[in-house]
């Protein structure tokens, strides 16, 4: 199927091998000003000030770093799975949570991933303040449902935080009250059985008749029924929703739900089926911010502050972003050094393509977009190394080619035909091991799993096309007397 691959592709066909070399440079020329921009934006502000035209700007695209090249906090969280039975599932469903929750503040590729059985890390690029990112994670994200304390019940806990502030006014140790830990309790609500973890979604509708917003919640099967039984034995009485400690609807911060709260949701009947609806009188920006911070707090399982926290500084990720490219140049340098020594004019030819290669595969790091690390910029490199590896195999059997008598253009579509399958093999083999790394391994790894696919599969179209054409253009019948560049 290669060998008519090919055939296609005629060496003496000047005009066909021609203009694919042109849609070539141009591709190169598009690729390269994409990858960086820079000289091309300065040429063109430079001719906008001489001529007074107004050029465009080439199209500006960030690339993606990851915590380690721009700075960044890394947490780790322990969940509490004490009470919770399927603890694949609630992991799972906290770390869903958690990595939206952190997408409502804009951070950018944040990482969110289960280690271990219990542990949650949480990489979160561009942010340099710890505590700022602990804040926006939530230090206590549990989301759940109160229902209201009988009167006795209420004014005992009253008469109990008033006691345990009269004994620090005092300045005595509390710990000697009796059942001191009651003052840290809610004295107009106590916790049901209905948590977040329960909760599938909220979302924001409009009444039919009167055209407000209202608040839609929707349970699952399990949350449906624990929703059934708190509602029948709370008819006509509120229910509080407390994120963090502290209800999501109370409007002058209280802590409680009263009748100074103007949207605090009243059961009017028992409700059955899983769905409920929280009304009154609301704008869509309040409607809006209630269904969010239900949808971002409905943690399954609760987890406390990180048991660990690191900060990678900008200066620290700059240097890191420095020396990486830097690696990256000498390497280039590297194989195109060699390639000239050892292959002469071929070698040329296949380092002008690696350049290409090179523009091509940053390019689309650009467009997918790929999350640059240490470790992606690691496996970049070591694609360049071995994008060569095909041009090398080619290189040889072209040799052999020659040796034999063949002429240059037989030689060419020989070596390339005859090279094919041990750099289909080799290469395949690479590719489903970065598929498997991908699949199995953690996101550190995952970075380098995906920059050396990338690589190699554009390296494959650079060896096999760019470096063919190239061949085809330059190396002619002129050259059958100098065979010593070859």
């Amino acid at each position: 199927m290669l060998r008519k691959y090919f055939l296609l592709i005629n060496s003496n066909n000047v005009q066909q091998k021609y203009i694919i070399f042109i849609g070539i440079i141009i591709l190169a020329l598009f690729a390269g000003n994409f990858a960086y921009p820079n000289y091309f934006n300065k040429g063109v502000d430079f001719l906008n000030g001489k001529f007074h035209w107004t050029l465009p700007h080439f199209w500006e695209k960030p690339y993606v770093l990851g915590l380690d090249l721009q700075g960044g906090v890394d947490l780790t969280y322990q969940a509490d799975l004490s009470t919770v039975s399927d603890k694949g599932a609630a992991m799972s469903g906290l770390r869903d949570v958690i990595e939206r929750r952190v997408n409502l503040f804009g951070v950018s590729e944040p990482v969110v991933q289960i280690q271990g059985q219990d542990k949650l890390l949480v990489e979160l690029p561009g942010v340099k303040d710890v505590q700022s990112a602990i804040q926006m994670i939530g230090q206590t994200p549990y989301l759940e449902f109160d229902e209201q304390r009988d009167p006795k019940e209420t004014q005992t806990i009253l008469d109990k935080i008033k006691e345990v502030q009269d004994a620090q006014a005092k300045k005595q140790d509390i710990s000697k009250i009796k059942d001191w830990q009651l003052a840290l309790q809610n004295p107009y609500f106590k916790p049901t059985e209905l948590t977040g973890k329960y909760l599938s979604k909220a979302t924001v509708a409009f009444d039919q008749t009167t055209f407000k917003p209202q608040i839609q919640l929707q349970f699952n099967s399990d949350g449906a029924k624990l929703f059934e039984n708190i509602t029948a034995r709370n008819i006509k009485k509120p229910l509080a929703i407390f994120l963090d400690g502290y209800s999501i609807i109370d409007t002058n911060g209280d802590g409680k739900i009263d009748n100074s709260d103007l949207y605090a949701p009243i059961i009017q009947d028992k409700i059955t089926g899983g769905t409920a609806v929280i009304t009154g009188d609301m704008s869509v920006q309040t409607a809006n911010d209630i269904a969010r911070r239900l949808n971002s707090g409905a943690l399954p399982v609760k987890i406390g502050n990180p048991i660990s926290q690191e900060t990678v500084g900008p200066l620290l990720g700059a240097v890191s972003l420095q020396q990486s490219l830097l690696a990256g140049i000498f390497g280039l340098l590297a194989v195109v050094v060699f390639m000239i020594v050892f292959y002469r004019l071929p070698g040329l030819l296949a380092s002008i393509s690696l350049v290409i290669y090179v523009a091509l595969t940053l390019s689309i790091f650009k467009l997918v977009p790929v999350t640059l690390t240490l470790a992606g910029i690691g496996g970049f490199i070591l694609s360049i190394g071995m994008a060569v590896d095909a041009n090398i195999l080619i290189f040889a059997r072209m040799k052999e080619e020659i040796k034999q008598g063949k002429s240059l253009s037989v030689a060419i579509n020989e070596g390339f035909s005859r090279a094919w399958p041990s750099i289909r093999d080799s290469n395949l083999n690479s590719i489903i091991i970065c598929i498997i790394l991908f699949l199995v391994s953690t996101s550190f790894i995952k970075g380098f799993a995906v920059t050396l696919l990338l690589g190699i599969i554009v390296s494959l179209f650079s060896a096999i096309f760019i470096t063919r054409i190239l061949l085809m253009v330059f190396i002619g019948q002129r050259l059958e007397k100098f065979k010593w560049l070859l």
